[in-house]
């Protein structure tokens, strides 16, 4: 597996097993960051599912993560994302960003997590105890994105 990488995937994953494949892929590296969002625990019964328009998905994320790489001095990075049904306390998505020094490191993962949250082309609906509905970026997250402008 290479460095840079990218993966939408429609079951779970184990984030542990992703930052060992990782730190070994970019080997050398000074800094590693790595985030791992899980689903909120918030109700009993809650169900969150992802749907995603394939290939368009990857292209979009592809591009981001090329101008994180041009943005900051990236020794590589990493980046999975669920789809589909999920229950609280499941790993949605893990970023990992891998730089000679930590800034650039933070700073990458900091950007691919904030376009993540508010411009990529995934849509959210959430069911708790049988009420669903369609989950939007708060304005905070619009706010973070709007920073590396």
């Amino acid at each position: 597996m290479t460095a840079s990488y990218l993966r939408i995937c429609d079951t779970s994953f184990d984030p542990e097993a992703e930052h060992k494949a990782f730190r070994e892929a970019v080997g050398g590296a000074g800094a590693i960051v790595a985030f791992t969002g899980l689903v909120r625990g918030e109700g009993k019964g809650l169900t969150l599912t992802l749907s995603h328009y394939p290939g368009f998905t990857e292209s979009q994320i592809s591009e981001i993560a090329r101008q994180a790489q041009a943005r900051w001095p990236l020794v590589g990075w990493r980046i999975l994302h669920r789809v589909g049904a999920m229950t609280a306390e499941e790993p949605i998505v893990f970023v990992a960003t891998a730089s000679r020094h930590r800034r650039d490191a933070f700073e990458a993962a900091d950007f691919l997590m904030d376009f993540l949250k508010s411009e990529a082309a995934f849509w959210k609906s959430e069911k708790v105890d049988g009420n669903e509905r369609w989950i939007e970026p708060r304005a905070q997250d619009i706010t973070d994105k709007n920073r590396w402008s």
